[in-house]
């Protein structure tokens, strides 16, 4: 596929989708220590080029399964910030009425087939909704978004298999941000290159900077057009890094099981700075960035207000939207 310079307007859509993600999760680290979330909240700092660049590469028919680090991705593929704080907080207004919480978002009308508590569980389900769209004829294309640690378990094997076997319409996207929980990328896989593992199963593998929204955006786009032209799937690793603990209440900040100085040498990559500094040599007013930037804060303090006035769900419907035994 022939790489063109992408546009400036093209550029500044990225640019302010990885401004709401990062500003939405720098938000819900002050919202979850006034104790106004429920449950945990896995956040996307550090992370926002993959979810933005991978996103962008779709069509609003397309789609995506997520992960328990799933904001970004929530939002990268157009999801409300009001109705995303709301259901971080519990609120019948939220995109799943409350029930779903920070790990279990999913609006089927973008095409998010939902976050997903369980390491690896979104990968069988974008396989099968692949499946499903090969059999049904359409034209449409799965992303999966998962972390290295997901690369281990036999879904991702039996996934990955099927899906060459059956040429599926799907695209694994990892998000190698080095570590599974506690444990470092080098102590529970000996290879160094997740990508490698595609040719096992006989599918392209590819490596991208994963802080590079741009690398992410035209490695995605070329795997989704072969998907959608019947090629078949791809698999894509993106090395990035996450800037907070596991979760919100992980004391990690460097004095456990990873160093200060390694969460540094991330955050001085920082995706966002990165596309700004390009945004500016290309010529884009430095006052225009800070306009969106103060744009897009007063979205996410409007979305904080939002879920605070909405009310809880009431008692009587808490057996509803309910599928299984």
């Amino acid at each position: 596929m022939e790489r063109q310079q992408l546009g400036t307007d093209f550029l500044l859509l990225l640019y302010r989708k990885m401004l709401e993600i990062r500003l939405f999760e720098e938000k819900i680290v002050e919202v979850y220590a006034k104790g106004l979330m429920y449950g945990l909240a896995h956040l996307y700092i550090g992370e926002e080029a993959v979810a933005a660049g991978a996103c962008a590469a779709l069509e609003p028919e397309d789609l995506i399964t997520s992960t328990h680090r799933g904001h970004g991705h929530c939002l990268a593929k157009g999801g409300d910030l009001r109705y995303m704080m709301a259901e971080v907080f519990g609120k019948i207004t939220g995109y799943c009425r409350g029930k779903g919480g920070s790990m279990h978002i999913a609006d089927l009308d973008l095409g998010i087939l939902g976050a997903n508590g369980v390491v690896g569980g979104g990968i069988p389900v974008a396989t099968g909704a692949a499946l499903a769209l090969k059999m049904q004829g359409r034209k449409q294309v799965v992303v999966c978004f998962f972390g290295d640690g997901a690369s281990n378990p036999g879904s991702f094997h039996e996934s990955l298999n099927l899906a060459s076997l059956w040429q599926l319409p799907v695209v694994y996207v990892c998000e190698n941000n080095l570590y599974g929980i506690s444990v470092a990328q080098h102590r529970h896989q000996a290879i160094k290159d997740i990508s490698v593992r595609a040719a096992a199963y006989a599918m392209p593998g590819v490596t991208v900077d994963g802080n590079d929204v741009e690398a992410v955006y035209w490695a995605t786009k070329e795997a989704v057009e072969r998907a959608r032209n019947g090629g078949g799937p791809s698999l894509i690793e993106c090395k990035t890094y996450r800037w907070r603990g596991h979760h919100e209440g992980d004391p990690n900040q460097g004095a456990r099981y990873r160093s200060r100085e390694e969460i540094e040498e991330w955050k001085a990559k920082c995706p966002i700075k990165r596309l700004e500094a390009k945004l500016l040599e290309l010529g884009v007013a430095a006052t225009t960035l800070q306009g969106m930037r103060s744009e897009v804060e007063a979205a996410v303090n409007e979305a904080v207000r939002f879920a605070e006035e909405s009310p809880f769900p009431p008692v009587a419907t808490a057996f509803e939207d309910v599928y299984a035994d």
